[in-house]
């Protein structure tokens, strides 16, 4: 991942589920669950190099902050199985495996809302 880190940020309430989400959702993607920290309330996820650069941890105001986060996938299969493991892993559909013209020639992408309302997203632009 080109960005140091990012995370998300969800209620207290839907903690626990968004990162078993996130450990079925992101397997395809290489990633594992990595660290917890302050009574698991911060935990982050690594790559397949080992760097932790992606942490679900708990809102201290208890409102989810939201947002959306693209991960890169090195090809389209792995985008069609991070989409399958998000869904079996409670997501919501938001846009199936397929091309987006619009943001570039290869792009191909996934979308899915987790467990908390985020916009999670898998991408590759690598040619067919």
């Amino acid at each position: 991942m080109v960005i140091a880190h990012t995370g998300l940020r969800v209620p207290q309430s839907m903690h626990t589920a968004t990162v078993a989400f996130y450990a079925v959702a992101l397997a395809p993607l290489g990633y594992t669950k990595a660290l917890s920290l302050f009574n698991d309330s911060v935990v982050g996820f690594a790559d397949a190099d080992g760097t932790v650069d992606w942490w679900v941890s708990v809102a201290q105001d208890g409102v989810a902050q939201g947002g959306h986060t693209a991960f890169r996938a090195k090809d389209r299969a792995t985008v069609d199985r991070f989409y399958e493991a998000a869904i079996s892993a409670g997501a919501k559909d938001n846009g199936k495996p397929g091309p987006r013209p619009y943001s570039g020639p290869h792009y191909y992408g996934a979308y899915v809302f987790d467990p908390a309302g985020n916009n999670i997203e898998a991408v590759t632009e690598k040619p067919e």
